[in-house]
């Protein structure tokens, strides 16, 4: 029998985090605590909707929860059909009973479990001012990270480009490796352009170059674009196979970015990730300003599909009020110690 409490909690970010959809001070999310009243075991679970952007970011989140949760509780199992218009709250539960089941925060058996291996990670540049984006790619490429995405469209586009010139006039697309997302900053006409002077930096990537929903116009610009386009936001809301079937094989785009709170939870993220290889279009894993309980559960899960392009996992550092992990950054690479201490998640979910 499983017993399932929600749990509340507004997060404060360490410094205001600069997005396409404005600047976060505060991340509210729901954690969830399940219970396995015959063994006492545990498990837990993050649940944590992006205001603006989850397709379940609704006003009745907590009841549709509840509801959901009141379900697993008779049932013992989770109804992935009922769930896929809510992929936060399926992330949150299939992580809790991942977490029971394990035992661990070691949530699957493989070498970044087991502290042998480290998954690659890009270093993330926040929007910012010119001055302040400057000083965090100084802080970046010191740090020892070999890839780095710049959020960009936020400051005037000439000055982006500068940021991008002056990394290329140190850095070689070997030592390097550059790419950045738009957050569909750029109309459908002036894209190919900017990709073009883009191109003049040799990036690895751009992410969602123009808004969402608009597929015809991102089919054309992923057959003309120079260099890679990677879909982000425009996964977003499509929970049907036959929806992503038919994005996919109508855009074609040269990558897919998976962030499961936002794309389906593990089971649809890992759905997105076999169709599309089905058809030849590459994809990585990112986190979405989750704390540490979700990060782990994103980073266990992503090393399962052993990774060999950078991912995007290097956010568990953003909360004044994060629970402590055995996850940490060295170098460019994120690492599981298993040899620290595990927290007490009930305890500290309970204060």
């Amino acid at each position: 029998m499983y017993q399932l409490q929600i749990i509340p909690r507004t997060l404060h970010f360490k410094q205001p985090a600069g997005t396409s959809r404005g600047i976060y001070t505060t991340r509210r999310v729901w954690y969830l605590l399940l219970t396995d009243t015959v063994s006492g075991r545990y498990g837990v679970g993050e649940c944590a909707p992006l205001p603006a952007l989850s397709c379940d970011d609704l006003p009745e989140y907590e009841e549709i929860l509840q509801a959901h949760c009141r379900e697993v509780e008779r049932n013992g199992c989770i109804d992935y059909e009922a769930l896929r218009p809510y992929p936060s709250m399926l992330f949150g539960l299939e992580t809790a009973i991942q977490h029971l089941h394990a035992g661990s925060l070691q949530l699957w058996a493989t070498p970044f479990s087991e502290g042998r291996q480290g998954i690659p990670i890009n270093g993330l540049i926040w929007m910012g001012n010119f001055d302040e984006m400057y000083q965090r790619i100084e802080e970046k490429m010191k740090a020892g990270f070999r890839c780095i995405k710049l959020k960009i469209g936020a400051i005037d586009f000439e000055r982006e480009l500068e940021l991008l010139s002056h990394i290329r006039k140190h850095f070689s697309p070997e030592q390097i490796e550059l790419r950045v997302d738009a957050n569909g900053a750029f109309s459908p006409e002036d894209a190919p352009r900017k990709l073009e002077q883009l191109n003049e930096f040799q990036l690895h990537s751009i992410e969602q170059p123009i808004r969402a929903g608009q597929w015809q116009a991102m089919k054309q610009l992923c057959a003309t674009t120079p260099f890679p386009i990677a879909l982000d936001e425009e996964l977003i809301g499509i929970n049907e196979r036959e929806r992503k079937i038919e994005l996919l094989d109508t855009i074609r785009p040269q990558y897919i970015i998976l962030k499961p709170s936002l794309h389906g939870g593990i089971q649809g993220s890992q759905e997105w990730i076999t169709l599309a290889a089905k058809r030849g279009i590459g994809s990585w894993v990112t986190s979405a300003l989750e704390s540490n309980i979700g990060l782990n559960a994103i980073a266990q899960w992503c090393a399962t599909l052993q990774p060999s392009l950078p991912q995007g996992l290097g956010t568990g550092l953003l909360f004044t009020d994060n629970v402590d992990y055995p996850l940490h950054i060295q170098g460019d690479c994120l690492w599981y110690h298993p040899e620290e201490a595990e927290p007490d998640l009930k305890q500290w979910l309970q204060q």
